[in-house]
């Protein structure tokens, strides 16, 4: 349509101006000859405004370049047409590459907590196996330590038993025997002791 739009522009000008011209030839061929200045007058300079309107208008369309503004004008609105296309097309990129990116950081921080979780879970048993240990070992100390105490302190008791036995049973011995058979028996406890030797 842009193509044919400068030729129909031009023959209407054309035509026009030609329906002027025989319009004018006409009026001035139906009038008398007193007339004929008077008309030629009357419309000469309105038909030399019109022609030189026509010229600058034919003059203006050409030196414009109207086809080539909207010819231009059109490939600028395509442009941006295709530039807005293309910054959609890369901001719908950017937006699935980001939404992409969140799930895949969603699924990290899962595996983290799940992780965490599990390390907590494993920490715990672990240190309830080992608290539990630690009891049962700390119980077995106290037992043996007891066991040991009660041990040492029946030796100690019958240790001093014994003593105080002695000293009871060599008190009646001295209570009954006389100085003679204490010589005596202290004698006898000396040749043991050598004859042993």
């Amino acid at each position: 349509m842009m193509h044919t739009l400068k030729p129909k522009v031009q023959n209407l000008l054309l035509t026009s101006c030609f329906s002027l011209l025989v319009t004018a030839s006409f009026a001035f061929a139906s009038g008398g000859e007193g007339a004929e200045p008077n008309l030629l007058k009357a419309y000469f300079w309105a038909i030399v405004n019109f022609l030189i309107l026509v010229s600058l208008l034919v003059f203006m369309m050409k030196k414009m370049d109207i086809k080539g503004y909207f010819k231009k004008r059109t490939e600028l609105i395509e442009q941006s047409l295709k530039e807005a296309r293309e910054a959609k097309e890369l901001a719908q990129k950017a937006l699935a590459e980001v939404e992409e990116r969140l799930k895949i950081k969603d699924r990290e921080v899962e595996e983290i907590l799940k992780a965490a979780r599990e390390s907590g879970e494993r920490e715990t048993g672990r240190l309830a196996e080992e608290g539990d240990k630690l009891k049962a070992r700390i119980l077995e100390q106290t037992k043996n330590n007891i066991d040991f105490e009660v041990k040492r302190a029946k030796e100690v008791i019958k240790e001093e038993a014994v003593e105080i036995a002695m000293e009871l049973a060599e008190k009646k011995l001295r209570d009954k025997l006389t100085k003679e058979e204490q010589m005596k028996l202290l004698e006898e406890s000396i040749a043991k002791i050598e004859g042993k030797n």
